[in-house]
């Protein structure tokens, strides 16, 4: 995720880190080029047919509809990502204080707030296809051995409930003490489950091939408008649409999976850290650093 200060206005033109620029460009300037071949045909070697503007100007506004619509689906997910992962932090905290409440010092609490931050990693893992082991292994000695089961972060949450319920059978931890721990565990598991529909379940594929297609087709269109009434500006009108049209689509692109490992991506590395931290003051140690921006970038 982008993490920077506020640019001025030359950097805001400049600025290439988290633009989708670099991935469109080749299309600005195909669009621009096609736009500069239909003005000269059409000025040097044979009329070609016009366009008005006004009705391009109907085509534009349905196809902005169908842009906004898609970029605010995408945006809901990334938010919503972003709240789960936001809950995750505060129970894994709220864990730490009702642990330290119904189990008090001891290995079974140390076990529980372990795994917890093991679970983060391993969570991180599922979600963005990655090997998290050594970094969950580091808290949990089992997480190597959750990685082999089909849905690692969830074998983790077993094990912490495997805990409580010896916890609870040797008369440790009290009716209340089971009820408020499963509670919170119950929590994780559906800001868990909400995370993975998000993952699994993307914007359904008609309304990105829709634009898409749309995008094109007016872009390819557009020229023929333009030959009449911007002139010699064609091309950089045209460039500029295709910058806002296909712009927008690269943007919801990311949007709509939040867990990716790219520049507008969510941060999980230092969400799972921050977790590290919750873990590592409710047992009383030191806390690792939080993890900082680097070159503008939080991972």
């Amino acid at each position: 995720m982008i993490v920077r200060d506020t640019p001025s206005l030359i950097q805001l033109l400049l600025v290439m880190q988290g633009s989708i620029v670099p991935r469109i460009a080749g299309r600005i300037m195909a669009f621009a080029l096609f736009a500069l071949g239909v003005l000269l045909v059409d000025r040097h070697i044979v009329a070609l047919p016009h366009v008005s503007i006004p009705a391009m100007g109907v085509f534009g506004v349905a196809l902005s509809l169908f842009l906004g619509f898609r970029n605010n689906a995408a945006y809901d997910r990334w938010w919503e990502a972003r709240k789960l992962w936001g809950q995750l932090i505060a129970d894994a905290r709220s864990l730490g204080r009702e642990t330290q409440l119904f189990l008090g010092a001891g290995p079974a609490r140390a076990a529980v707030m372990e795994g917890l931050a093991g679970f983060a990693h391993l969570h991180r893992g599922w979600l963005r296809g990655t090997d998290a082991i050594a970094a969950a292994a580091a808290w949990d000695p089992a997480a190597p051995d959750h990685a082999s089961r089909r849905n690692p972060p969830d074998a983790a949450l077993r094990a912490i409930a495997a805990v409580l319920r010896a916890e609870a059978e040797a008369g440790r931890l009290s009716d209340m003490g089971q009820r408020a721990l499963a509670e919170r565990l119950s929590g994780i598991a559906l800001a868990q489950a909400g995370c993975e529909r998000l993952a699994s379940a993307p914007i359904p594929f008609v309304y990105s091939l829709l634009v898409l297609r749309t995008s094109y087709l007016y872009c390819l269109i557009l020229p023929f408008a333009l030959i009449e009434n911007a002139g010699g500006f064609a091309p950089a009108v045209a460039a500029a649409v295709a910058y806002v049209f296909f712009g927008l689509n690269a943007v919801s692109d990311e949007l709509e999976h939040p867990f990716r490992d790219a520049a507008n991506g969510l941060p999980l590395d230092a969400m799972c850290r921050v977790i590290e931290i919750a873990a590592a003051e409710a047992l009383g140690r030191e806390p690792p650093e939080p993890l900082r921006p680097v070159d503008g970038v939080l991972s």
